[in-house]
């Protein structure tokens, strides 16, 4: 991971992002969220985030983005490929994950698309409850051009008083595409 490290720092510091927080070393296991979510940069720059920090990540991505040449990539970068078109029961899934690792922090992107969308999917929130696992909130700001982590959440088992704090803490984030994200200030 150390080359990766480096370069990666390297790459943040030469593209003018800057890196804020982190997750708390004592954290082996979690769900970290991350928004907003418009545009496939978002997983280039939260990539490099991650190795900047040098936390070994999971994440969930549609299965359709392994149908290609470089899908052998995305699983060797942490990928989970996940088939959105049918009934697969992902909670109980990535639960059982985390009771066979003795480490894993997995990548949810709870608005679930690129494109706008009004409600967020509530399986992160679900999976958290479910392991008994923090969720880690981490953000891209296109408009500070700042990227990395924010609040620790362990979920309360009130759904609607948690969303509210991640979504308070996610309003004040600029995405690529502003219009695409229901939480930009033209929609608040």
């Amino acid at each position: 991971m150390g080359v990766l490290k480096s370069i990666s720092k390297i790459v943040v510091k030469i593209s003018g992002w800057k890196i804020i927080g982190e997750l708390p070393k004592e954290i082996k296991k979690c769900v970290i969220i991350v928004a907003p979510h418009t545009s496939m940069w978002d997983f280039v720059i939260g990539r490099l985030v991650y190795w900047t920090f040098d936390v070994p990540v999971r994440f969930l991505i549609k299965k359709e983005m392994f149908d290609n040449p470089f899908g052998w990539l995305l699983k060797k970068f942490g990928g989970i490929p996940v088939n959105r078109g049918k009934q697969n029961n992902m909670i109980d899934y990535v639960t059982k994950l985390f009771d066979r690792f003795e480490k894993l922090n997995v990548v949810i992107t709870p608005e679930g698309t690129r494109k706008f969308t009004r409600h967020w999917k509530k399986g992160f929130y679900y999976i958290a409850l479910k392991a008994n696992v923090p969720i880690a909130i981490a953000f891209i700001d296109y408009g500070k051009k700042e990227g990395g982590f924010g609040p620790m959440l362990y979920p309360s088992g009130n759904f609607d008083a948690d969303f509210k704090i991640i979504e308070d803490f996610y309003k004040t984030k600029t995405a690529r595409h502003p219009k695409q994200f229901n939480l930009s200030p033209q929609f608040h």
